[in-house]
C-alpha cells in the first residue's frame, strides 16, 4: 500500500516562484494522498466505462508528464519516459505490470524531486530547449501548466477515490 503522505499547507502568501513551487508540491502531494492506502484492485478499479481512468494509471500518468515537462522539454533531455510503450499511446494508463504501486508512488516521488532540482538553477523567464509549433515556452509556464494538470487529475482522482470507498475532500 502507499503510504499517507504529508502535505503541505495551501501557499496563501509570497513571491511567485515561491507560490508555484508551493502549489506544485501541494498538488503532488494531493494526488498521492488520493492514492494512499489502497489496494492494488482498488487503485487499478475503473469506475465509469468506457473511461480507462484510475489512481494507479493518474499516478503513472503523472510520473511521465514530470519527465516530460522538466526533462524533456525544459532541457531537451533524452530522459526514457516511464510507463510508456512503442505499442500503446496510453500505456501509463492501460498498463499495470510495470511496477508496484509502492514503486510507482517512489517514483512519483522522485520525479518531482527531479522537477524541482532541474528547475531551481533557472529563473521564471528561462525558454525551454525544445520547442514545438513555433512555441517558446518559458519556466513560468511550464509551473502554472504542471499546476493545472495536477488540478484536473485530482478532480479525477477524487471522483475515482469516491467510488471506491466514499472518501472526499482529501
Amino acid at each position: 500500500m502507499i503510504p499517507m503522505p504529508i502535505r503541505p499547507p495551501e501557499p496563501v502568501a509570497g513571491p511567485e516562484r515561491t507560490q508555484l513551487e508551493n502549489w506544485l508540491d501541494f498538488h503532488r502531494a494531493t494526488l498521492l494522498m488520493k492514492c494512499a492506502e489502497l489496494t492494488f484492485e482498488q487503485l487499478t478499479l475503473r469506475a465509469v466505462a468506457p473511461s480507462t481512468l484510475t489512481l494507479l494509471g493518474l499516478l503513472q500518468h503523472m510520473t511521465l508528464v514530470e519527465v516530460w515537462w522538466f526533462d524533456v522539454v525544459l532541457l531537451d533531455s533524452t530522459t526514457p519516459l516511464p510507463y510508456s510503450s512503442d505499442d500503446d499511446r496510453d500505456a501509463e494508463f492501460n498498463d499495470f505490470t510495470f511496477a508496484t504501486p509502492e514503486e510507482v508512488a517512489a517514483s512519483f516521488l522522485a520525479a518531482g524531486v527531479r522537477s524541482r532540482e532541474l528547475a531551481a538553477p533557472l529563473s521564471l523567464d528561462a525558454t525551454t530547449a525544445r520547442t514545438g509549433r513555433d512555441n517558446v515556452l518559458d519556466l513560468r509556464w511550464i509551473y502554472n501548466h504542471m499546476i493545472v494538470e495536477y488540478a484536473r487529475h485530482n478532480g479525477h482522482a477524487d471522483l475515482l477515490r469516491e467510488v471506491i470507498d466514499g472518501t472526499t475532500g482529501l
